[in-house]
């Protein structure tokens, strides 16, 4: 009854601070929907007036809300505020195709995933918890969804002319954009999938059901089945996820989705449609949820109540000796270009509009013949330490949050729910655009995947038996929790963290991109990244450069925190 109040309350006060937006920009909402209509119209009193009275806005937003809950009550959510049409067979039309597309995606994004784990469950039926470096998982993570999109798209559809490019007509229009969505969700599933069996595999009933000579089949789906009790809110967070993933790909492949809808009503304050496409994407969030708790319980039976949980040896786990020198060549690496970089400047233009590289110019040129190794040295601090910083502080309220995970499980579903470029439009209406309005509205939806692991990894350790006794000898809930549960939780916290590095910098660098984080001509990477997408097809080196930067960057904070965290083998 917990979580579903939480889930209620929170459903309630997304729908409540939806409708107030156009009030609570500071804007007349009647000169937003006249210049949506009509651009060039003339803003005169009288039209305002007739905008006002024709849709309601003379009552005030409380009277328009209630009005609208009303009719969602009958089953008729109203008319676009832009188009004056019904809204409602048009959205749950979009919806049926982003859900086709998330299922077609995820299930690609399962079998990246299981291939990923491979040489972990290789090693672990050996007698070896091994935990490797992650390199191809975390580079999979590091590329954004609009430029895998725009990849496959020039490869599979204009280069080798095997995939129809943009539309939805079939199966073969689904194919590129499942892709797309498929291969980051499936290297950040593998990763933490991979993180999981490795701690597994050093739980004492392993090593006994090995000696009793249980084949190694039965021990496999027995490890998978363990491993997926703590991954599962992970993967039921991605499910929720790939709709905020899936706006830049159906704008890419001109898909009619639940997400591009949403972002397009957002832009344009057609709030009746805005209203009802954030309740469709948070009503599938809470069914995702409530399923995943389900097959949680039933994953674990008794032990998580009985306090039986094992618990595994961290001390247990290794890592190659070829691990430990991969964060060291990933911070030579970006020493170097900052060493070579930062002495050119990255707002000269002194070269051709995309020269190629050279000796002279080693990154080549952008679009407006900037120098790209200076842009991308300069833009270095700027995005590793702003994407550092979100993480770490996103990991603090994650930690936090997932100590209440039933009352809190409507926040945690909601944020990750909503995708950054809806916040950002919901901050940005307050606040205003800026670098720091672009931060808090990824702060603001970032922390909950975290708060989610957490979460899992916090139940579990608490239903061990060493925990289950500490009452027994004097041991307070702060006590407990700062000296055990903390320790045993903060080491995968971590690594989950920096394996989101990536993702917060292309969520930061996305606002910027649609005017609401850091503007021009600040020499960010993903806005270096945008600004070269129209010309990947005719000088790549325009996307390769901060492409080759955010790769490195996220395998050096994953495999640093490897490293620092374990033995050598």
């Amino acid at each position: 009854m917990v979580t579903i109040g939480s889930r209620i309350a929170t459903l309630c006060g997304v729908v409540v601070l939806v409708a107030l937006l156009p009030w609570l920009s500071g804007q007349d909402p009647a000169l937003a929907l006249l210049r949506a209509r009509s651009a060039e119209q003339n803003p005169s009193e009288e039209a305002l007036q007739a905008i006002r009275q024709s849709l309601g806005l003379d009552q005030g937003p409380l009277a328009l809300m209630w009005h609208w809950l009303q009719g969602i009550f009958r089953g008729d959510p109203g008319v676009s505020w832009v188009s004056g049409r019904p809204i409602l067979d048009g959205m749950l039309s979009a919806a049926s195709v982003s859900l086709t597309l998330m299922a077609l995606a995820l299930l690609a994004a399962f079998v990246i995933a299981i291939c990923l784990t491979l040489p972990t469950i290789y090693h672990g039926l050996r007698g070896n918890a091994y935990r490797s470096s992650g390199t191809l998982a975390v580079a999979m993570t590091a590329l954004p969804e609009f430029l895998l999109a725009s990849i496959l798209l020039l490869i599979g559809a204009v280069w080798l002319r095997w995939l129809p490019p943009f539309g939805w007509q079939g199966f073969s229009y689904t194919i590129l954009p499942a892709l797309s969505l498929a291969i980051p969700a499936g290297g950040y599933l593998g990763r933490l999938l991979s993180d999981a069996l490795t701690q597994v595999f050093t739980e004492p009933w392993v090593a006994t059901w090995s000696v009793a000579g249980i084949s190694r089949f039965h021990i496999t789906l027995a490890v998978m089945k363990r491993a997926l009790t703590t991954v599962l809110p992970m993967i039921g967070l991605v499910m929720v996820s790939l709709t905020g993933g899936a706006i830049a790909v159906e704008k890419v492949f001109a898909i009619p989705g639940l997400g591009r809808a949403t972002l397009g009503a957002a832009i344009a304050k057609d709030v009746p449609t805005l209203q009802l496409g954030i309740l469709l994407i948070l009503l599938f969030a809470f069914v995702v949820g409530i399923s995943v708790n389900l097959l949680k319980a039933l994953l674990l039976g008794r032990a998580l109540h009985q306090g039986a949980m094992p618990m595994p040896k961290e001390s247990d786990v290794t890592v190659s000796q070829s691990t430990r020198w991969l964060p060291l060549l990933c911070l030579a690496f970006l020493a170097a270009v900052m060493l070579f970089g930062l002495g050119r400047d990255p707002y000269n233009i002194a070269f051709m509009r995309l020269e190629p590289p050279s000796l002279a110019l080693p990154f080549g040129a952008d679009a407006m013949g900037r120098d790209l190794l200076a842009r991308v040295a300069h833009g270095s601090l700027y995005t590793c330490l702003l994407a550092v910083t979100v993480s770490l502080l996103c990991l603090v309220i994650g930690f936090i949050i997932g100590q209440w995970p039933r009352l809190m499980a409507g926040p945690i579903e909601v944020a990750n729910a909503l995708p950054p470029v809806i916040s950002g439009l919901l901050i940005a209406a307050v606040y205003g655009p800026g670098l720091f309005g672009a931060t808090l509205a990824v702060v603001l939806v970032s922390w909950a995947p975290l708060a989610a692991h957490a979460a899992a990894l916090t139940t579990e350790v608490k239903a061990r038996p060493y925990i289950q006794m500490l009452p027994l000898i004097g041991v307070g809930v702060v006590r407990r929790n700062l000296c055990y549960v903390l320790p045993a939780v903060v080491k995968p916290l971590l690594r989950h963290a920096m394996l989101r590095v990536p993702g917060l910098a292309l969520a930061l660098a996305s606002l910027g991109f649609l005017g609401l984080g850091a503007m021009p001509p600040s020499p960010e990477w993903g806005r270096i990244l945008a600004e070269g997408m129209p010309y990947i097809e005719r000088s790549y080196w325009v996307v390769l450069a901060p492409s080759l930067a955010l790769i490195v960057l996220s395998v050096f904070a994953v495999s640093a925190t490897n490293v620092f965290s374990h033995k050598r083998r």
